[in-house]
């Protein structure tokens, strides 16, 4: 069965650069599309064919399908691989993909839609037997709000029903408070994702973060590689994650792999998905599902071997999966720093010209980057520029070789997280595993 002769990348940065490396050890050529801020990106330098689809701001640019597909065909293109934001989840764009004769490098559009509300996903994945936070049937207002609460148990927390990152999320602990909460979550949702639909859950109160990696194929084959802990976040964001989480027992992950393998087989799902859980008190409880790779699918690589962006596009060329659930074997440990252009203390941007950049190296490392010495860091994106992921036969060894990563990582000109990283592989209760979802912003604060 063939490949595809060429693949569109619609994205920019780390994730456009490793989705290019995967189609040229696939022997596939590349077309990157970039605005006019990202002309001197690593990966438009290296692609095949490049083309300009606008000016720096993403909604004019990385946004734009019709732009994207254009682009797609006066190149030739018959396949668009999405990357991870942007346009990734976005069922229209998949929609249109298909339209065109091309291939959309991801699920389908219909389990795009069901998975991007947060209220059908919830109620899919009960009815799939998947494990679920109490909370509202359908969306909550002003007017009910009060109701649902004292139905759901305090305390409670508000949700944007589409899009994710900590937008249009408040919480609330009181009769006094939910009122309010559900209509600053709601303008704040509006404001992000043209949705102001809000639900509501209970709010657990010491939960970690586990996602399961899930990849599915169109000849009904399932398998998922183990999870991943993203339990240091600030505000939502993810800082830190590793695999495997040191919280878990094999018992635990093998019984939520089961639970989830059988969902996604009766879904039919199609390419590379993360279900997201909360866990607390030995229990998992399903918060969402992305429809798409994800920034720390490294980790899950380091421990399988399974390069997941070949995967993700050997299936969408109608290839069945290249192993199955008895292949997957979870070798050692690795930990994933996000590498951020802010200032450490305060989180604010800091873009501008990397004037020096030198990388770790040595046994069980890997930087995921597309900056470069003499790189300018755009004002106009997230301000994620590298990923540095270690390995170890341990989660010991692991935690040693990022201690000596940091170390080595220099980048000079502009302000990043690398300090903070360096605080916190030394922490007490992070080199024990001890933390849960707001352990880093409590840390932040002592530490303010």
């Amino acid at each position: 069965m063939k490949l595809f002769e060429k693949i569109l990348i619609a994205n920019r940065g780390e994730i456009a650069l490793r989705i290019l490396r995967a189609c040229k050890e696939l022997n596939i050529k590349t077309v990157a599309v970039h605005s006019t801020a990202d002309e001197n990106c690593k990966h438009v330098r290296l692609a095949d064919e490049s083309v300009c689809i606008g000016p720096a701001s993403s909604k004019d640019s990385y946004l734009k399908m019709s732009s994207i597909l254009s682009a797609a065909e006066i190149t030739g293109a018959d396949a668009i691989h999405p990357g991870f934001g942007f346009l990734s989840e976005n069922a229209t764009f998949a929609q249109m993909v298909e339209e065109h004769g091309i291939t959309f490098i991801g699920p389908t559009p219909q389990h795009i839609t069901m998975m991007g509300d947060k209220i059908t996903a919830k109620k899919t994945m009960i009815e799939l037997g998947v494990p679920v936070v109490p909370g509202t049937e359908g969306a909550v207002t002003v007017d009910n709000a009060i109701e649902w609460a004292n139905k759901v148990g305090y305390p409670v927390l508000i949700k944007a029903t589409s899009g994710g990152g900590g937008k249009g999320m408040k919480v609330a602990t009181s009769d006094d408070e939910v009122v309010n909460a559900v209509r600053m979550a709601g303008l704040e949702a509006k404001a992000n994702f043209g949705n102001d639909e809000v639900y509501m859950e209970r709010y657990l109160r010491k939960p970690r973060h586990i996602e399961i990696q899930v990849v599915g194929d169109t000849h009904g084959n399932v398998a998922n590689l183990g999870e991943r802990d993203c339990s240091i976040q600030r505000r939502h964001q993810k800082v830190w994650e590793e695999a495997p989480s040191p919280a878990l027992t094999n018992d635990q992950r093998t019984k939520l792999g089961s639970i989830v393998n059988q969902a996604i087989k009766k879904m039919g799902y199609r390419g590379a998905g993360t279900l997201e859980f909360l866990f607390e008190d030995g229990e998992f409880f399903f918060m969402e599902m992305n429809t798409r790779i994800q920034v720390e699918h490294p980790v899950t690589e380091m421990v399988t071997g399974i390069d997941l962006v070949k995967e993700q596009i050997m299936v969408a060329a109608g290839h069945p999966l290249s192993f199955s659930q008895e292949d997957i074997k979870i070798t050692g440990h690795a930990i994933e720093c996000r590498i951020n252009a802010e200032d450490p203390q305060t989180f604010t941007p800091s873009p501008g010209k990397i004037t020096s950049y030198h990388t770790p190296g040595g046994f069980g490392i890997r930087v995921d980057s597309h900056v470069y010495d003499g790189y300018v860091v755009p004002p106009h994106y997230d301000s994620m520029i590298a990923k540095l992921i270690v390995h170890g036969k341990t989660r010991e060894e692991a935690m040693q070789r990022v201690r000596r990563s940091l170390d080595e990582y220099v980048i000079d000109g502009i302000s990043t997280t690398i300090p903070l990283h360096r605080i916190l592989v030394d922490n007490p209760d992070m080199r024990s595993g001890d933390y849960d979802i707001h352990w880093l912003e409590k840390f932040l604060a002592k530490e303010a």
